[in-house]
């Protein structure tokens, strides 16, 4: 599975095979490491299990490192996956974030914190002023690195809420540690920044039914993620974040 993550080259491979805990079993590799979860390549399983009529339309279950899963596929193709409830981890100081972005620290927005969240992944998530100002980082990808392995998560999340089509933000995401420099869709971290806005104030309870994330816009790959939190009494008790999956043709690659 390594080998074969490694050839193809993206930012994850998912792997399907059969579980004794739940529907399906599903292992997730970038090109260098295998991860707990990845959010994007779980929509693309499942469409792919749809589109095979290997499942119908309905609610499944997916073992993952990460624990077992709620998947909830419908008629059009529409992908929602339950992820973790969010745990928030240390705030992490902003001169040292900028430094390896290349950036100064007033152009993070600083009345947000740089903190890391985990809603089965951990990223750091990091709000930065506007959307010309994240468009033009270009990252120290060995100082991520560094960082990344210090604070033991999977990369960066930035994000600013200067987001284009009425979004609740726009993102990049860099897993420089993991072999990828940057990727087009994270749902894992969708669904942890859907918990942080929420927790600082940024969401209300109207808008935790339908939030938007731009992504990939800066890799000329744009698309949009969906997440959905189910609130009660101020606490966030459920996270679904989703999709519906582009189809590619991919060239023939020798394993």
């Amino acid at each position: 599975m390594k080998k074969i993550a490694r050839i193809v080259g993206f930012s994850e491979i998912a792997f399907i095979m059969k579980s004794n805990k739940a529907d399906f079993k599903v292992r997730f590799f970038t090109p260098s490491e295998e991860v707990d979860l990845c959010g994007h390549a779980t929509i693309a399983t499942f469409s792919v299990l749809l589109k095979t009529q290997c499942i119908n339309p309905g609610t499944y279950t997916q073992e993952t490192k990460a624990g077992i899963l709620v998947v909830e596929v419908d008629e059009n193709g529409i992908i929602m996956m339950t992820q973790s409830n969010p745990v928030f981890y240390e705030r992490i100081d902003i001169k040292e974030l900028a430094d390896t972005l290349n950036i100064k620290s007033e152009d993070l927005n600083t009345e947000l914190p740089c903190q890391i969240v985990s809603t089965g992944l951990k990223d750091i998530l990091i709000p930065i002023k506007n959307i010309d100002i994240l468009d033009s980082i270009k990252p120290d990808f060995e100082k991520v690195i560094q960082v990344s392995r210090k604070y033991n998560v999977v990369g960066y999340h930035m994000f600013t809420i200067d987001s284009p089509d009425n979004s609740n933000a726009y993102c990049r995401n860099l897993a420089p540690l993991y072999g990828i420099e940057e990727e087009s869709a994270t749902g894992t971290s969708s669904g942890a920044l859907a918990c942080y806005l929420y927790n600082y104030g940024m969401l209300d309870l109207l808008q935790c039914d339908s939030i938007t994330f731009k992504q990939g816009y800066s890799m000329n790959r744009p698309l949009e993620i969906n997440v959905k939190l189910n609130v009660k009494e101020s606490n966030i008790c459920e996270v679904k974040v989703g999709g519906k999956a582009l189809e590619m043709n991919l060239r023939e690659v020798e394993i």
